[in-house]
């Protein structure tokens, strides 16, 4: 044994002195000796390596946090015994999980490249940028998570070193190039998302060695060609949706004859290095060189020359032509005029689109459409001339369907009152709700700023609203909206709704015109929240005196939108779907609140009364509703609270589906406690 006293004390120098240097006694001094560095040996670097982790992701906050209200617990102690927030550490001090969703952290992530014991990378539904390449470091990984976020550049062919994944999920970025055949070497695959990019090139056959691959998503990308049979017999044609170019078995479109099949063993095709000589050149270049030219020849030169000056003037003329717009155009009759002066016009959407606000190049170049992702982007004369159709008219403006060229849907709302909105406050507007990406969320694809003229790009979601729904065709052959759709709007709103707030938690931006006709149906059945800032470019009394039915108590003295009075109009929007009643005919809140006292059923839609299986969950979501619309607005849940409700509603109703090993989905939530609706109930009777 060691001795404790210190290694100058006379205790322990009689003791040194005595013992005798004998060969056995070296020996196995020597071997102490040995075992001792060895161990403190292993203590240093794993003291050294747990340091590094904490380095790590110190940087990663410096670099992503910038203002540092976000991450605000990583500042002291190390990341494993300080208990940093989203981190998880193994017992010998490593970090195998770091799950920090929806936090709006911005910039790179090539600080985590170092987290090399890293099983678990959540961080879905930030601003990060940047490439992925960083993480191919982290071998280590199972699940990755990076969906909806900004980062750029290709898939890495080096991804096949993380050959431990189960969960890949790096939706809704901006990635480009191929999917790369190295894929296949994942063979722990359960999940690939990949849908919501800019990826191009043929769908690679992962089937034959993703044998554990049970869900595959790549919709919504550049990709074009045959999707190997194989791949279609595993996974579903939706699978592949969004991409016009792809073609296979039914009912995917069929492919060309002329197309090329994945396993085909055809010659290439060289394409010439200079564009083909016209007959012109040809002839000039083809003409003998030793001799001069003849007559006749300079006369079949200066012949076809004209013939083709003229073509290419008429060619000219029709183009110019075309752009004054047809029956069904974008561009009414006005198109093709010029107003006098310096100013030129293009009339579209039933107004005029300045192209030049006031004369000035600046402004030309200013007054264009400027988009927030770099993917399918098109010009302003695009839009101009594209095929229109008014789909809606609300109190902010009017909505049109426009097809472009290429075959592309787009809606366009032709924003009326938002002038005289200088440019950079309605530029910086735009830039709030542009860079807010969320599944529950219409994406705003670009805007256009004139002096006269401003216009907001979405994505087109061809399936109604809410309000549609619910209200539209009310004939003897209307078909009411069934529960389970009600209820995927409503928690889609209410998603949307929350993430709004809790992005802008800190400045309380609100959304500040939830109502039904702003809430619609995407392609997978779920609701999405639009028309997201565009109140705010309006005065505060103005945008509450358009609320209707969906303003809150408070709002009648204190004139301002806040995101407790977006809790009550989205507690309106649960009665509404309840009762099948429009709030601009019935004061809700106040006529369910008398009624559901003493028959609380005949609050209900009959419709919904047909099916004896939900009457729990319909008294349930009605609790839910009510706890939204009391009068006092720190009474009211938060909408995050309200998902944490529907969410329970639904799992104690309806069997859910085998969650996934990690589903991030109950991480981007507040982890506050939401009121029970026991307390709720007792609270409004």
């Amino acid at each position: 044994m060691m001795p404790r006293s210190p290694p100058h004390s006379s205790k322990f120098k009689l003791k040194t002195t005595t013992i005798l240097p004998t060969h056995h006694n070296m020996k196995r001094n020597c071997l102490c000796t040995i075992s001792l560095a060895l161990a403190v040996s292993i203590l240093c670097v794993a003291e050294g390596a747990d340091q590094n982790d904490t380095h790590a992701l110190t940087q990663f906050r410096l670099q992503t946090d910038t203002h540092g209200n976000l991450l605000t617990n990583w500042t002291a102690g190390d990341a494993c015994s300080a208990a940093w927030r989203g981190v998880e550490c193994s017992p010998n001090g490593r970090v195998v999980g770091l799950s920090l969703p929806s936090l709006n952290l911005r910039g790179p992530i090539h600080s985590l490249s170092s987290l090399t014991y890293l099983r678990l990378l959540d961080l879905h539904d930030n601003r990060l940028n940047g490439t992925v390449s960083p993480l191919l470091n982290c071998t280590s990984l199972e699940l990755l998570y990076l969906a909806g976020n900004d980062f750029s550049g290709e898939i890495p062919r080096d991804i096949s070193s993380l050959r431990l994944l189960l969960r890949l999920d790096i939706s809704d970025n901006n990635l480009r190039g191929p999917i790369p055949d190295q894929l296949e070497k994942l063979t722990h695959l359960l999940t690939l998302r990949l849908q919501s990019n800019a990826l191009s090139g043929q769908v690679p056959d992962l089937s034959a060695s993703l044998h554990n691959l049970t869900e595959l998503n790549v919709t919504n990308n550049e990709l074009r060609g045959h999707v190997p049979d194989s791949m279609l017999a595993k996974f579903s044609s939706a699978s592949f949706s969004g991409n016009r170019a792809l073609c296979g078995a039914t009912p995917l479109p069929k492919c060309p004859a002329t197309e090329t099949q994945p396993d085909a063993e055809t010659p290439r095709v060289t394409v010439p290095s200079k564009p083909q000589t016209t007959g012109v050149e040809a002839s000039v270049r083809d003409a003998p060189r030793k001799r001069g030219l003849s007559a006749g020849a300079i006369v079949a030169i200066a012949v076809a020359v004209c013939v083709a000056v003229l073509v290419a003037v008429s060619f000219a003329v029709a183009q110019c032509s075309a752009r004054g717009g047809g029956p069904g155009s974008v561009v009414g009759s006005e198109s093709g005029k010029r107003s006098s002066g310096s100013e030129k016009k293009a009339y579209g959407y039933g107004g005029n689109v300045d192209k030049e606000s006031d004369g000035t190049n600046t402004d030309a170049e200013r007054s264009k459409l400027v988009f927030f992702d770099r993917r399918n982007e098109f010009e302003l004369e695009d839009l101009l001339r594209a095929s229109a159709e008014m789909v809606g008219k609300g109190s902010l403006g009017t909505v049109y369907r426009a097809v472009l060229d290429d075959g592309c849907t787009v809606a366009v709302k032709r924003l009326k009152d938002a002038n005289p909105c200088e440019r950079n406050e309605f530029e910086q507007y735009m830039d709030v709700v542009g860079k807010l990406k969320h599944p529950n969320i219409v994406r705003l694809r670009a805007y256009y700023y004139a002096r006269e003229e401003k216009l907001v790009v979405y994505d087109y979601l061809p399936n109604g609203s809410l309000h549609n729904l619910l209200h539209g065709n009310r004939g003897s052959g209307r078909i009411p909206l069934d529960w389970r759709t009600r209820v995927s709007m409503l928690m889609g709103a209410a998603k949307g709704l929350g993430r709004i707030h809790e992005e802008y938690k800190a400045s309380k931006i609100p959304h500040g015109n939830v109502k039904a006709s702003n809430v619609l149906l995407d392609k997978n059945g779920e609701g999405c929240v639009s028309d997201f800032g565009l109140s705010l470019l309006l005065s505060p009394v103005d945008a509450i005196a358009r609320l209707g039915g969906y303003r809150a108590p408070e709002q009648g003295e204190v004139k301002r939108l806040s995101q407790e009075a977006d809790v009550y109009a989205l507690g309106v929007l649960v009665l509404e779907a309840l009762t099948g009643k429009a709030p601009s005919e019935h004061d809700l809140p106040k006529w369910v609140g008398s009624v559901a006292k003493e028959r609380e059923l005949e609050v209900f839609d009959d419709h919904l009364l047909r099916f004896n299986n939900i009457h729990e969950e319909l008294l349930a979501m009605l609790h839910v509703g009510l706890a939204c619309v009391v009068p006092h607005p720190d009474k009211r849940p938060t909408a995050l609270e309200v998902v944490k409700m529907m969410e329970d509603i639904r799992a104690h109703q309806s069997p859910s589906p085998l969650r996934e090993d990690y589903d991030h989905s109950q991480h981007s939530h507040s982890s506050s406690p939401s009121p029970s609706l026991s307390t709720t109930h007792h609270a409004l009777a």
